[in-house]
């Protein structure tokens, strides 16, 4: 049996992305570098072949992916199974965690001008965001950063692969506004980071405010909490 049928036949059979290391496990004669050296012959043969699948590295690992100018079939089918979308808010709030990590919850809502703890909630459940450690401020506050589901979701091998704060449809803030607001102005919720206005915050319905035992957001203007509706 060829290395690149068996390291071809592991990579259609996971739901999920396989490292090297990994898919080596399936046969004794197989080691990483052979395994790396077969998913190249295969990435060849679906190019040359012009398969209708690829094989992608997504994070530290490979998996089998149809290719996304096929999309539009696959959607007409209830048995293909779909990415589940993020809402406008979740994705406000990632980007937020994913550029400024790690990042406290208070800092969030600070940027976004919106209670932001269910969105949070949501984004640990789907697996995209995790708790990285304590922040060094009063009550030390949980600090939150993305994961490797995160770089699966979205395509990419590293983080050094996001786009670039001037690439965006406007530029992030400057880290140092914050400090400044914070030692003397309020803060003015109008200038959230990425920009956006506060039709898409209208969009999801007002709730409770922050989650027990993280921190909480400032009492003389206490923030809105922002849910995540079809998340």
């Amino acid at each position: 049996m060829k290395a690149s049928q068996i390291v071809e036949s592991v990579l259609f059979a996971s739901d999920a992305p396989l490292k090297a290391e990994e898919i080596a496990r399936a046969d004794e004669s197989l080691d990483e570098d052979r395994v790396e050296e077969a998913v190249q012959e295969l990435r060849t043969l679906y190019d040359e072949s012009e398969r209708a699948f690829q094989v992608m590295e997504l994070g530290e690992g490979y998996q089998v992916l149809t290719r996304p100018e096929f999309s539009s079939y696959l959607e007409r089918f209830d048995t293909v199974p779909r990415p589940s979308r993020l809402s406008g808010p979740a994705l406000e709030t990632l980007a937020i965690i994913a550029y400024r990590q790690p990042i406290g919850r208070i800092e969030v809502e600070y940027i976004r001008g919106v209670g932001s703890a269910g969105v949070i909630r949501t984004l640990q459940d789907r697996g995209l965001i995790e708790v990285l450690g304590r922040g060094e401020g009063l009550g030390r506050p949980l600090l939150y950063g993305t994961t490797q589901r995160f770089l699966e979701h979205f395509g990419f091998t590293s983080l050094e692969e996001l786009p670039r704060p001037d690439e965006l449809p406007v530029v992030l803030r400057d880290r140092s506004s914050l400090e400044e607001e914070e030692e003397g102005s309020p803060p003015d919720p109008s200038q959230g980071e990425l920009g956006l206005d506060q039709r898409q915050e209208n969009e999801s319905a007002p709730g409770n405010g922050s989650a027990s035992g993280e921190e909480r957001a400032p009492e003389e203007e206490p923030a809105r909490e922002d849910h995540d509706p079809g998340s």
